[in-house]
């Protein structure tokens, strides 16, 4: 028998747009929202559930940690709680599983803050709420698509640079943190790093101020 044929991997071109955004030092928390299909059982560690369109499908809403589904009586951090209680402005994050960082008040470096944050780190869908709307780029430029407002009890990782990939820009990137502190928690001195996004790839890469040479347990 012959074996599968595998071909190789397309390539991504290298000078393509990348996104360079704050690496913020939280912990990682995300909320799912799916519809329930058929007669399909509502998971135990739903939150709750509610009409999200207008054919009356029933969606249900999963707050998790970085390895696990999580709830108010087994929570991280306090993130489940914190999504029960914004459960109805949450609900317009619509179906998908939507990542963010969990963040301030009690939370690794605490950020000076008096309360915690959770801020997504899909900055290419959303905006915040009172800022423009930025069109998406596609793969037909006949096609448009626009960022989509975020509900106000979010926040978005902050974006430092946007724009063809160069190294220059990472550097430039990490001196202005260093110079000038955080820009998810304005002035704050002492940032952890930058996630470098590369879109053409659709992969990512971390960089840390400190100890970037280290594997993270270590570090």
């Amino acid at each position: 028998m012959n074996p599968l044929f595998k071909p190789f991997p397309k390539i991504a071109r290298l000078s393509r747009e990348c996104l360079i955004t704050e690496k913020i030092d939280g912990t990682n928390a995300s909320i799912y929202i799916a519809p329930l299909e058929n007669d399909q059982p509502i998971p135990k560690e739903s939150l709750g559930v509610f009409d999200y369109d207008p054919q009356g499908k029933i969606h249900y809403m999963l707050a998790g940690s970085r390895n696990r589904w999580i709830t108010p009586e087994d929570d991280n951090m306090g993130f489940a709680a914190w999504v029960s209680a914004n459960f109805i402005q949450l609900q317009q994050l619509g179906p998908g599983h939507h990542f963010g960082e969990w963040w301030g008040q009690g939370i690794q470096r605490k950020y000076g803050l008096s309360e915690k944050r959770w801020s997504l780190f899909n900055v290419q869908r959303w905006h915040l709420q009172g800022q423009t709307a930025e069109r998406i780029e596609t793969a037909d430029p006949r096609i448009e698509k626009w960022q989509e407002p975020l509900p106000s009890c979010c926040h978005l990782v902050p974006v430092l640079y946007r724009g063809e990939f160069c190294t220059s820009a990472i550097d430039d990137a990490l001196y202005d943190l260093r110079i000038g502190g955080s820009q998810a928690a304005l002035g704050f001195p002492h940032p952890e790093g930058i996630i470098v996004y590369h879109v053409a790839a659709g992969i990512g890469f971390k960089k840390t101020l400190e100890k970037d040479e280290q594997p993270k347990g270590h570090a």
